[in-house]
């Protein structure tokens, strides 16, 4: 079963607290996994920032959730207790505990509603991940969104633009030594199936092959990577990269994971990708820092 949503972690974590001792979370995370059955594979799972599993973080945002609604307190560190309000609410034996439950307490209706009186009272309905999860999404949105139009605007520009592109990534990713040395490379070579040649490193211990295409909608085919891995053969090389504004087809995929020379294959959606990483064709717009609170500041042992 997928990881479900925090609002399901709500019940167990009052069971487990109910017995009026000082559990840990880590303690909690455990208990929880086993009465819910959730697998190793599952708890896995990460964020889309990879920071934390999704499990962790739905655990630990059930836990905030409550000792907002004073349902628990924390006790220390990764520790809480049933508060008498929390003791309460389990007497009543609900078999769902959802945010429509934590809504009947005033200090959760506060710090849910960020203090802005005519803000919604949220449901169970509109709340299925937790805050942190909301902020990564809509920060994938925006992404996925920015290399799209990234995309279109490189296929737009002209050949020799895509040439410098190639050039200025392929330094921002640490290859081909100073720009000037790139550039002399890429777009140069002459040769049939090689596009260019860039530095390994900054002395030039070893290179690689470059096959760069600006193509639409063309989709790279098998035979094209053939041509390419036959052109590095006859160089005696060891490693290419193929770069296209458009997509390899699933044969093309297969064949470069079998054979020798190792050869990188970069798509369209992955050169966009590569220059939000890098910087390429983009600025900050704006930043947000996630900040949580630092326990050792307030510990007085």
């Amino acid at each position: 079963m997928a990881v479900p949503d925090f609002q399901s972690f709500f019940k167990p974590l009052l069971d487990i607290a109910a017995d009026g001792q000082e559990h840990s979370i880590g303690e909690a995370r455990e208990k929880i996994a086993a009465a819910m059955d959730i697998s190793e594979e599952d708890r896995s799972e990460m964020l889309a920032s990879g920071t934390q599993t999704k499990f962790d973080n739905r655990v630990a945002w059930a836990k905030s959730y409550f000792v907002q609604a004073r349902i628990l307190e924390s006790t220390r560190r990764a520790h809480f207790r049933i508060t008498e309000r929390g003791r309460e609410l389990h007497r009543r034996g609900l078999e769902k505990l959802d945010i429509r439950i934590l809504n009947e307490f005033p200090e959760f209706v506060e710090f849910h509603s960020g203090f802005i009186l005519d803000k919604p009272i949220p449901t169970a309905a509109d709340v299925s991940t937790t805050p942190e999860e909301t902020l990564q999404q809509a920060y994938q949105n925006i992404r996925d969104e920015l290399a799209a139009t990234l995309l279109a605007q490189v296929k737009a520009n002209t050949p020799a633009f895509f040439e410098r592109l190639v050039v200025e990534l392929m330094v921002a990713m640490g290859y081909g030594g100073s720009m000037s040395d790139a550039g002399q490379a890429i777009g140069r070579s002459g040769d049939e199936g090689i596009d260019g040649i860039i530095k390994e490193d900054r002395l030039g211990l070893d290179v690689i092959y470059i096959q760069a295409k600006r193509w639409g909608e063309k989709t790279v085919q098998r035979d094209d990577i053939h041509q390419f891995v036959g052109a590095l053969h006859g160089k005696r090389a060891n490693k290419g990269v193929f770069i296209t504004t458009s997509r390899f087809s699933d044969g093309a995929m297969t064949y470069v994971n079998a054979i020798v020379p190792k050869v990188i294959l970069i798509d369209g959606k992955t050169l966009a990708n590569y220059m939000i990483d890098f910087n390429l064709g983009v600025t900050r717009a704006a930043t947000y820092e996630v900040k949580r609170i630092d326990s050792d500041y307030f510990s007085e042992e």
